[in-house]
């Protein structure tokens, strides 16, 4: 078995780190929008094939966490858990995660295999590609669209820019949460094994 069974998620295979993060959103405390410059790990374990009847997926078991610029060693102010998934013969390509906050979704796209660039997205009220969150946050910060663009270099670089809408209960207007990186391979690990449990 070879990386191309996970067709545009192979690239991401491995550990991965980048300190060039940038998040752009509403601050409680501050009351107003504002930067937060952030440090990020991630890991991306491939596994698969994992059959549904005669859908066959590959997936890569996903795990991050970010920290502010100067706390590294503190607890870090955002993580994720989940899978991105590869779906061969529909060319569809799909991230599920769910954040500690009580959020989850699964957002997806259409991709070639040999795609370099793609991008999911998820609507709130989808019954396939959607936001599901807890009742209050979807009382006070109703998350309605999750945009999500994907870059793979040939050299170890990937980059992400994701744009999270959402309903703050102090904004009239929905707010646009932004995030990007620019991430760099540490080290690449093949690991062809069932998703952890």
């Amino acid at each position: 078995m070879s990386n191309a069974e996970w067709g545009p998620l192979a690239g991401l295979i491995g550990t991965w780190e980048g300190d060039k993060g940038l998040d752009v959103s509403f601050h409680n405390e501050e009351g107003k929008i504002a930067d937060t410059g952030y440090f990020e790990e991630a890991t991306f374990k491939a596994f698969g094939p994992v059959d549904n009847g005669k859908q066959v997926l590959f997936g890569l078991d996903y795990k991050m966490a970010a920290w502010r610029k100067g706390e590294e060693n503190s607890n870090p102010f955002h993580t994720e858990l989940g899978y991105w998934l590869w779906d061969a013969a529909n060319n569809q390509v799909m991230r599920c995660f769910m954040v500690p906050r009580g959020s989850v979704l699964i957002a997806g796209g259409t991709a070639e295999a040999s795609a370099t660039s793609f991008t999911m997205s998820a609507e709130l009220g989808e019954q396939t590609y959607g936001i599901l969150s807890n009742k209050y946050l979807d009382e006070n910060a109703r998350t309605t669209r999750y945009d999500c663009s994907i870059t793979i270099e040939s050299d170890g670089v990937f980059s992400y820019d994701t744009t999270t809408v959402y309903q703050h209960y102090r904004s009239s207007d929905p707010i646009m949460h932004t995030d990007r990186n620019t991430m760099t391979r540490r080290t690449l690990e093949a690991i062809f094994d069932e998703p952890d449990q």
